[in-house]
């Protein structure tokens, strides 16, 4: 036997009071799951925390519903049987895993959680040939469509256009905060500050392995380092930068992959064609540096271009003056 498949129920063979008391469950774990959004969201997106906290209520007065219903028909003993002892029954991403994708990713997963609860209960009632069982999963597949049809209402209520742009706004601030600034301070450094140690490897042996070590070993080592400095610089508390671990990764990776950009053309055997090869890398790097400080930090293109290009092009002179001494 294979544990968690071959011991699953199959839905097909759940009584009607089981199906009740799935569909009890189910209501449950989804109004934890609205609430915790909620909860998530509240400090930056207390408009959209209203609408997760309306949703949490409507699936307890269903499931308080479905309780009533199940206690009329079979009494006040409920079965417990849930989402995960059911083969095929759909499951529900956990909130750490969508909690670090972003409100337009939170809202999302709400929409789809309603329509994956209506479109099994349709299913379902398709598979059957028992009335009874049928009119069940009918009313609970209109009771998921008018979840949708109130998750709509709520968002009219609680999310005007105010009330949206001001959350759009706080989310790109959120964004770059935590993201781009880091990332691009991460390029900026793996992209700048590795040319001297580089070059000045790659004309000092004219090896193109032992530079393309050297190259490898300061890509890392920053990347670590810049990653490590940021994260514990700022816990995000009170500057609202966010998390220090997101941005720490931002800032690490990014620092890793400027300064191994212009190492991996050192596989190349040919010392010349390694290195004009990464002297295009090079010239790309900044000119991305310059791209992305236009777009996202609203800074003029050609004075951004002409800090990094300059900026970049004395540490090159550096490595390579230094490396040919």
């Amino acid at each position: 036997m294979i544990p968690g498949i071959q011991s699953r129920r199959r839905f097909k063979d759940l009584s009607e009071q089981e199906i009740l008391a799935l569909a009890i469950s189910s209501e449950e774990d989804d109004a934890r799951i609205y609430r915790s959004y909620g909860e998530l969201l509240r400090a930056e997106y207390p408009d959209t925390a209203k609408v997760f906290d309306g949703m949490a209520a409507e699936e307890d007065d269903h499931r308080q519903r479905l309780i009533d219903l199940h206690s009329q028909r079979f009494g006040d003993v409920i079965p417990l049987i849930r989402r995960e002892h059911v083969a095929g029954f759909y499951a529900r991403r956990p909130v750490w895993l969508v909690e670090n994708l972003g409100i337009e990713r939170i809202r999302a997963e709400a929409e789809g959680m309603e329509r994956d609860a209506e479109a099994f209960y349709i299913k379902a009632a398709q598979r059957t040939s028992d009335a009874d069982t049928r009119k069940l999963l009918g009313n609970l597949a209109a009771a998921e469509a008018g979840h949708q049809a109130r998750a709509g209402e709520l968002e009219a209520e609680h999310l005007d256009d105010d009330a949206l742009a001001a959350e759009e706004r706080t989310s790109h601030r959120t964004f770059l905060l935590t993201w781009v600034q880091p990332g691009l301070a991460g390029l900026m450094d793996g992209s700048v500050s590795t040319l001297a140690p580089i070059f000045a490897t790659a004309f000092a042996t004219q090896d193109t392995w032992t530079t393309f070590l050297v190259g490898l070993a300061a890509s890392v080592g920053a990347g670590i380092s810049m990653g490590f400095t940021e994260a514990a610089s700022d816990d995000g508390e009170l500057s609202g930068r966010g998390s220090p671990v997101k941005r720490g990764f931002a800032s690490g990776i990014m620092t890793m992959v400027g300064g191994l950009g212009h190492a991996l053309p050192y596989l190349i055997p040919d010392f010349w064609t390694a290195t004009i090869v990464a002297f295009v890398v090079v010239f790309i790097e900044l000119w991305a540096i310059a791209w992305i400080q236009n777009k996202f930090m609203d800074t003029p293109f050609f004075r951004a271009a002409f800090q990094v290009v300059l900026g970049g092009a004395l540490v090159f002179a550096a490595g390579v003056l230094i490396g040919s001494g």
